[in-house]
């Protein structure tokens, strides 16, 4: 098959570091046996043994911690009072311990987690919502990446980086630490917790890493789909995104201004039951509008004047060509041209080999398809097929600079790259559905 010309891979690869690592708590097993209500649980003799040590053995202990980790983490007392506070119930039958003690009962309760230490992988691109210091021509950008640690657990993180007016992208150099944010909010609900959580305002963007946080989130954050939304003026960043709790997956919200504060919520209706949903940037006659895929085959448009209640929507596009014969999905938020809605598309082909295309959506009638790209735009080259799930590329959205689109995708769900596509050739290769 041929190769899509007007598409060019740039060599800005982005891979895991083990190195990068966040403290998380530690939560002790506890054996199977039969318990009564005033046995002790591995926690409290945790907690005794600590607290029976000398004070100034205490002392020189904590002093050890820190020579070994505070280069690591910023604020690691602050991190291991914290964790003393959710240990109260363990610390509550003792009297007359130290702040040192205190601190060194939360170092024994937590851990490091190199959270990218195994992938990362299916970004997502929007303009930084501080354009200070983009160069002429050209643009600040915000990218998400879906990283995977021990245990196969994903988390959220971030890079910053500048489009130059040639589209030529650069990707600013990464923090040295990495940190989760603080949990302001916690508000209950029948169909989930809804979070608000911060970072410090003046830390790098790279250092904030969104953790699973509540039970539906247990397994991972996964494949956020960000996209800057318009809402009468007002921009807002909302991204979807796959909950996973290790046995089901649900679609929940996360949304933010800045990307120092944000908030996640799940989303409600038969259509949230799925996954891989992704957001117009902006109403369509008035009402929210929405690409999901429903019965992991077609994608589907949904319409809601609720941005956290979606139901059943329609098929609109389904697999047509041998790329894609096996399961089509979008792959991000469409993106509007003067012509149409452009959204690009995933399809899996034989040898389960995933591919990234586009079709060419009615602006007034997204579920009318214009065009469409009868080959794929991007799929796996020769040196891009290994990896921990071999023969795929995937994105999880794009954006627009200029006459090209700036394309962040994932090689293998292991590292990612960029392409730039150049839209006017690419309209001119698609076949008018």
């Amino acid at each position: 098959m041929s190769k899509a010309t007007f598409v060019n891979r740039q060599a800005l690869y982005l891979r895991p570091d083990p190195a990068r690592v966040v403290v998380r708590p530690f939560k002790p097993a506890t054996e199977p046996r039969d318990l009564n209500p005033t046995d002790k649980t591995r926690a409290n003799h945790i907690v005794d043994r600590v607290l029976a040590l000398d004070p100034e053995v205490a002392a020189t202990q904590l002093a050890d911690v820190l020579e070994n980790f505070q280069g690591r983490h910023r604020n690691l007392l602050a991190t291991f009072e914290a964790r003393a506070d959710e240990m109260e119930d363990a610390l509550a039958e003792h009297a007359g311990f130290s702040r040192i003690q205190r601190q060194l009962v939360g170092a024994y309760f937590l851990h490091e987690y190199s959270f990218e230490a195994a992938a990362l992988f299916n970004p997502s691109i929007v303009a930084h919502p501080d354009q200070a210091g983009a160069p002429p021509g050209g643009r600040r950008f915000i990218l998400s990446l879906r990283a995977v640690g021990e245990g196969h657990v994903s988390s959220l993180t971030f890079r910053a980086g500048t489009i130059a007016a040639d589209g030529s992208v650069s990707v600013d150099p990464t923090a040295r630490l990495a940190a989760v944010p603080t949990l302001r909010s916690r508000v209950s609900g029948p169909d989930g917790d809804t979070l608000d959580v911060t970072f410090p305002a003046d830390g790098d963007v790279s250092e904030r890493v969104i953790f699973p946080l509540t039970d539906a989130q247990a397994n991972g954050i996964e494949d956020a789909r960000f996209v800057e939304f318009d809402e009468d003026g007002r921009k807002v960043f909302y991204g979807t995104y796959t909950a996973y709790s290790g046995r089901a997956i649900r679609s929940e919200m996360i949304e933010t201004t800045d990307f120092v504060s944000f908030r996640l919520c799940p989303l409600r209706g038969r259509a949230a039951r799925n996954k891989g949903m992704a957001l117009f940037p902006r109403r369509i006659d008035g009402r929210y509008a929405m690409i999901g895929r429903q019965d992991n085959e077609n994608l589907y448009l949904m319409h809601s004047d609720d941005l956290h209640h979606w139901e059943d929507g329609a098929a609109f596009l389904r697999p047509k060509f041998p790329w894609e014969f096996v399961q089509i999905g979008n792959c991000g938020s469409p993106i509007e041209l003067d012509e149409g809605w452009l959204l690009l598309t995933h399809g899996v082909g034989p040898v389960r080999k995933y591919a990234i295309g586009a079709v060419l959506l009615d602006k007034h009638d997204p579920s009318r398809v214009i065009a469409r790209a009868r080959e794929p735009l991007v799929r796996p080259e020769p040196s891009e097929r290994e990896g921990y799930v071999p023969n795929v590329v995937y994105t999880c959205g794009a954006i627009r600079h200029g006459s090209r689109i700036i394309l962040p995708y994932a090689i293998s769900d292991t590292f990612s790259n960029f392409a730039t596509i150049e839209i006017a050739a690419l309209l001119r290769a698609m076949e008018t559905a």
